[in-house]
């Protein structure tokens, strides 16, 4: 077993609220927490925190408690923290949703997390509306930030200055939020995070990610994700750092919000920087304010890494997480200039982790004259554990084992430095930009075009070494398609990110005797 190299720390037994806010001091409260580049407007930790408790007391006085779950459907905006926190502060679980998503895909998750309030922005009422009738949730429990009709408003509930209620519960068992994954492979599970995976979580990244209260951090990646959530948001909270907030990302307005607000961390995915390695307009802005670049949420390649950080003059750093794993195991350490870069460096505190031979079971331990080990499955253990998969018992004892070890599906490799390389993928799940798709969940909606008799879906890699779906499909017989229509087909009923981008037609699917797709077979037609 491989320990961490920093020593244990102390994990707080604090509601997510409690931790992020109840340490607050004189000197804190006017320090700005928020910048919202569109208006100018500060927000200030002290009125933040005022916001999250007037906003608690709204939802409690309409009966929201902490059996309650609680969807928000928002980009990264000032408003966003206000509502996330306040639900937490009532002990009920916020389930974050992908604001890209269709109205059925909205619909799905509503359903699948139990959610009875849903909160939006009116650029979203549309397909939220939609999904939250077809869910069952009335209209006066649809909540638009921004003001629409026949829907409360965040200025009116706040001006209502209530008081919340004292709150008692477990941080340990209590789930606090519920953004979906696909784990390892099939479709989008509910993540069981409670309060302490997120509070240890938090505490982990101080240690290992050494950001600031004099660090303004531009907050690009979406805090419905995972690693927004924990890592922007959460993180730079707790350490009273200022969030500069974009709703998504475009490179002359994320050039431009640097250059303006002089930020000086930015934690992005690997899109991102390729920009900074390789866009001509990146030279156009005066962005020497940033020190750190953090790259997580898929594989970044070192080439690109070290590239984007010469151009820029800035320290970059890469890490490894799931949102299973709340979601940070892993961080290059910043004092550690001689780890390479295209590394995920080394466990964050209280994290303990095995490499598993995947034909035989053996844990690898041993290294070789390189300082490596033979690749083997990445299993992680720590208390940024999730719970489990809401309401799935069977893909919850099969991601997490009687030993509390988490099963990543990551193919990877130890040093004897003390860094881990990821170098496969064990799992089915891809990896665009960040985010997740799980291919069977486009083989289901492929399967449902009466052209096509069969279908599979795999990642491959597009000129710029990212991630894409690729679809392979046996067209019906006595049916004509063409490439153009299954993308179109698959574009018109999932999020952008979803579209599959390739397409390949093939007389059969390769399957197992079980009838499993061998996605290998198909990843050896790429060569």
């Amino acid at each position: 077993m491989f320990q961490s190299p920093y020593p244990r720390i102390d994990v707080p037994s604090h509601s997510v609220y409690d931790h992020l806010f109840g340490s607050l001091d004189e000197d804190d409260l006017d320090r700005v927490a928020l910048i919202d580049p569109a208006s100018g407007d500060e927000t200030t930790y002290g009125r933040l925190r005022a916001q999250v408790d007037a906003f608690a007391g709204a939802l409690a006085h309409r009966g929201v408690g902490a059996d309650t779950v609680v969807a928000l459907l928002c980009p990264n905006i000032p408003a966003f923290a206000t509502v996330f926190h306040g639900i937490l502060r009532l002990g009920a679980a916020v389930t974050t949703v992908n604001s890209l998503y269709t109205a059925h895909e909205i619909e799905t998750q509503l359903t699948d997390a139990g959610a009875t309030w849903l909160v939006t922005v009116s650029p979203l009422l549309g397909p939220a509306a939609e999904a939250a009738a077809a869910a069952g949730i009335p209209d006066d429990r649809v909540i638009v930030l921004d003001g629409a009709p026949g829907h409360p408003d965040l200025r009116s509930l706040l001006a209502e200055q209530r008081t919340p209620p004292a709150v008692d519960f477990d941080p340990e068992t209590h789930v606090a939020v519920l953004p979906y994954s696909s784990g390892t492979t099939g479709v989008p599970k509910g993540v069981m995070l409670s309060h302490r995976n997120l509070v240890a979580n938090v505490d982990q990244c101080r240690v290992s990610i050494r950001l600031g209260s004099d660090d303004r951090v531009l907050a690009v990646l979406p805090f419905f994700h995972i690693y927004g959530m924990t890592v922007l948001l959460n993180l730079a909270l707790r350490q009273r750092a200022t969030l500069v907030t974009m709703p998504k990302f475009d490179l002359l307005a994320f050039l431009r919000c640097i250059q303006a607000h002089r930020c000086t961390f930015l934690f992005i995915a690997p899109p991102i920087a390729v920009a900074l390695a390789k866009h001509p307009v990146v030279d156009d802005f005066d962005i020497s304010s940033v020190h750190t670049v953090f790259s997580g949420a898929a594989p970044l390649d070192g080439e690109t890494a070290e590239t984007a950080g010469r151009r820029i003059h800035a320290r970059f750093f890469q890490g490894y997480g799931m949102s299973e794993l709340s979601p940070v195991s892993h961080a290059i350490p910043p004092e550690r200039d001689d780890m390479p870069v295209s590394s995920v460096g080394v466990l964050i505190p209280n994290v303990e982790a095995k490499l598993v031979d995947t034909e035989t079971g053996a844990e690898i331990e041993e290294h070789g004259a390189d300082g490596l080990t033979a690749p083997g499955e990445l299993w992680v253990r720590g208390p940024n554990v999730m719970l489990g998969y809401l309401n799935r018992p069977d893909a919850t004892a099969d991601t997490i084992d009687a030993d509390g070890l988490l099963h990543t599906g990551d193919i990877a490799t130890h040093h004897v430095d003390g860094y881990f390389t990821i170098v496969d993928r064990l799992k089915e799940l891809i990896k665009y930009k960040g985010y997740q798709i799980a291919p069977a969940e486009l083989e289901a909606l492929l399967l449902s075009h009466p052209r096509i008799q069969d279908a599979a879906v795999i990642g491959v890699l597009d000129e710029d070494k990212q991630e894409i779906p690729k679809a392979f499909v046996v067209v019906a017989p006595g049916a004509e398609l063409t490439a153009e229509d299954v993308m179109e087909f698959v574009a018109g009923e999932v999020a952008p990110h979803k579209k599959v981008r390739r397409v390949e037609f093939i007389d059969a699917i390769p399957k197992s005797a079980s009838g499993k797709i061998l996605r290998k077979d198909l990843r050896a037609r790429e060569g």
